[in-house]
């Protein structure tokens, strides 16, 4: 299901929240984008999503990253909704194809990521494979924690992106 922009602009601010939150958890972003309607056009919603963002601070990218769940698990630490849970699945399909051995390599490794950095592994995970999402976790464990807690926003930033896409009817362009 998608949503207009004349759609999103006319939600209540709870139901906006509600639909917001499902692409971003950071209460932070979620309370700029309600905030900034009504937008002109699904353009300037992507625009005012990636300017909202840029202004959050570390611990609001912890607050969006636990709306996820693991790489490879359904769960996450802080509840989706519906559409929520179910982007996840979509994006984390790269993992149902993989290897008994991979999927236990990467359970290992989200471990010791969570370890050594204090909050899950968060990639954007859309079309890649559970080997590619493993090396790529084993490649970001030799991150210092700052830097790796900036690369783990950026991942969150393009699936808050590719959420807001989806949400957002792609036939209003302008």
């Amino acid at each position: 299901m998608t949503v207009s922009v004349a759609e999103l602009n006319a939600l209540s601010d709870d139901r906006a929240t509600e639909l917001l939150t499902e692409c971003c958890g950071a209460s932070a972003w979620v309370a700029a984008m309600v905030a900034r309607r009504p937008f002109g056009s699904r353009d300037a919603v992507l625009w005012g999503a990636d300017d909202a963002y840029a202004s959050l601070t570390p611990s609001d990218w912890l607050e969006a990253f636990a709306h996820h769940p693991r790489i490879g698990e359904r769960t996450s630490a802080l509840a989706q909704g519906e559409r929520g849970s179910a982007w996840s699945v979509g994006e984390q399909a790269g993992i149902d194809r993989a290897r008994d051995d991979v999927r236990d390599e990467l359970a290992t490794t989200n471990r010791e990521y969570e370890q050594r950095f204090g909050h899950i592994y968060i990639v954007c995970a859309t079309g890649k494979t559970a080997s590619e999402m493993l090396s790529l976790a084993l490649a970001r464990l030799r991150n210092e924690p700052e830097a790796e807690l900036r690369v783990a926003a950026d991942e969150q930033r393009k699936i808050m992106n590719l959420r807001l896409e989806k949400l957002i009817d792609y036939t209003e362009k302008k």
